[in-house]
C-alpha cells in the first residue's frame, strides 16, 4: 500500500469469539486492512455499519437474532451504505444459503477453511468492486441447480432475462463462465484479450440483468449452455 492509499476498513461478523479473533489476526496481518468493529449477530452487525462505515463486511451467515441473509439484504438497502461490499464467510458443505445471499446482495463468499491469503485477496478483491466466487461457491451454486432432489428451478429463484439478445460470441463466453473458467482462461481458450473477455462479460451482465459472476454460472446452466458433468473447477474467480 502506498502512503496515499487508505486501509481497506473491515467489519467482522461471526458468533464465534474465537472465529472472529482468528479472522481478525489474519486481516490485521496486512498493511493494507484495519478491523473496524467487531459484531456476534446480524443486528449489531447492521447498527455498527452505520456507526463505523466499513468498507468490506466479513459476515457468517448462522448467527443468532439476525442470521447473515437478512443482515446482507438490509445492510445492501440501506442507500448510506452503497459502497459497503459484503464478503460471506461460510461453510459450504452445510449451507445451502449461496442464492439466498447473492440475491440479498453479498458480492462474494469464501469458506472458513480458505489459507489466510486466500481470506486477504478475497477481501480486496470484492473491496474493489469485483465478484467472487471461489470453486466450492461454484460447486454449491450448481449443485443446487443440478441436483434432481432440490426440486428447484433457477427461474423460481432468479428474475433473470433469457440469453435470446446475446451474440454467438457472448453466448459463447457466457458458457464458460459457467463452466467456472476465469477470465485469463476464457482469453486463452479464445485467443483473445482478458479486458475483451471482460467487456463482453459487462455486456452480457447488462443484457440479462445479473449483478456479478455467480448469476451468470446460474444463468448459464438454466439456458441449456452446459451440464454438470462439464463443469470445470479452477481458481477464485474475480471479474
Amino acid at each position: 500500500m502506498t502512503a496515499s492509499e487508505s486501509p481497506i476498513r473491515m467489519l467482522v461478523v461471526d458468533d464465534q469469539a474465537l472465529i472472529r479473533q482468528a479472522i481478525r489476526d489474519i486481516l490485521t496481518s496486512t498493511d493494507h486492512i484495519d478491523v473496524c468493529g467487531e459484531a456476534t449477530n446480524g443486528t449489531q452487525a447492521v447498527a455498527l455499519c452505520e456507526q463505523t462505515h466499513p468498507d468490506v463486511v466479513v459476515m457468517d451467515i448462522r448467527m443468532p437474532e439476525m442470521d447473515g441473509i437478512e443482515a446482507t439484504a438490509a445492510i445492501c438497502a440501506n442507500p448510506r451504505n452503497i459502497d459497503v461490499k459484503i464478503l460471506i464467510l461460510t461453510t459450504f458443505e452445510e449451507d445451502d444459503y449461496v442464492v439466498s445471499a447473492l440475491r440479498a446482495g453479498a458480492s462474494g463468499f469464501i469458506g472458513k477453511g480458505a489459507e489466510p491469503e486466500e481470506i486477504c485477496e478475497a477481501v480486496s478483491t470484492v473491496h474493489c468492486g469485483n465478484a467472487l466466487l471461489s470453486p466450492a461457491a461454484t460447486r454449491a451454486l450448481i449443485g443446487r441447480f443440478t441436483t434432481p432432489q432440490a426440486g428447484i428451478q433457477a427461474s423460481t429463484v432468479l428474475e433473470l432475462s433469457d440469453t435470446s439478445n446475446l451474440t454467438e460470441r457472448e453466448v459463447e463466453i457466457l458458457t464458460y463462465v459457467g463452466q467456472g473458467l476465469s477470465n485469463d482462461e476464457i482469453a486463452n481458450y479464445l485467443v483473445i484479450s482478458p479486458h475483451t473477455v471482460k467487456t463482453h462479460v459487462n455486456r452480457i451482465m447488462t443484457k440479462t440483468g445479473a449483478h456479478d459472476r455467480a448469476l451468470l454460472v446460474i444463468l448459464a446452466y438454466e439456458a441449456g449452455l452446459f451440464s454438470s458433468s462439464e463443469h470445470k473447477h479452477s481458481s477464485s474467480i474475480a471479474l
